[in-house]
């Protein structure tokens, strides 16, 4: 039974949410504040966590930065009624796996969770199977880890998605629109920004220098590139 966090203050919402999970058979904790949140990702070991932005004692944003500065990979599904774009972005710079706009119904929660999870747990099927290995570089899809000359790599489920579909890939251009159907499994209408931030984290934690990648290369006007 996956086990699934929802930091949520509102309590007739948190009541629907733990309703319709726990009748897709997920084991749902809640937690009513940032604090608590926190809490019971460092106790209890949650599979995925569901987080509301505006919560009381510490933001979403706080707890998300927490989670990840912590060392924590589970995936981290925001929901909130902030529907800007700036918002959205600073979810997934934060380590955020999926954005989604309150209001929303449980079913498409629902579907949402089963998504990420799925991802989470396989990742994308290697074209050839075994570990990808490139000049001071090697992935494990495996393991889910990544080793570069400097020592390992610490990715956040999604990022590890993306680097390898485009590890499995080399040479190959992607456009944004493409890499959303193939990493995140569908489409966020106007959000292929999301792409654009997760790149841009991927290079932080694998270049030697960001500002002038090795692996990750942008093809302006197109898209991305993973070069072997």
């Amino acid at each position: 039974m996956r086990k699934v966090l929802l930091v949520e203050d509102n309590a007739d919402l948190a009541f629907g949410l733990r309703t319709s999970l726990e009748v897709e058979g997920y084991d749902v904790v809640v937690a009513p504040t940032g604090p608590d949140g926190l809490e019971s990702v460092r106790r209890d070991a949650p599979d995925l966590v569901v987080l509301d932005l505006m919560l009381p004692g510490m933001s979403g944003y706080d707890v998300l930065r927490t989670i990840r500065r912590e060392g924590f990979d589970m995936p981290v599904l925001v929901v909130s009624a902030k529907s800007e774009e700036v918002d959205k972005v600073q979810g997934f710079r934060l380590g955020a796996d999926d954005y989604v706009v309150k209001p929303f119904s449980p079913r498409e929660l629902v579907a949402r969770i089963k998504t990420v999870l799925r991802r989470s747990q396989t990742g994308p099927s290697p074209a050839m199977g075994g570990v990808l290995r490139f000049d001071g570089c090697a992935i494990n899809p495996e393991s889910r880890s990544v080793t570069t000359d400097s020592g390992p790599v610490q990715l956040t489920g999604k990022e590890f998605d993306l680097l390898f579909f485009l590890a499995s890939n080399p040479g190959r251009v992607f456009t944004r629109d493409q890499l959303m159907d193939q990493v995140w499994d569908f489409t966020y209408a106007g959000d292929v920004s999301t792409v654009t931030v997760h790149i841009r984290r991927l290079r932080k934690k694998l270049e030697a220098d960001p500002v002038k990648p090795r692996y990750i290369k942008t093809v302006w006007g197109v898209g991305y590139k993973f070069e072997s």
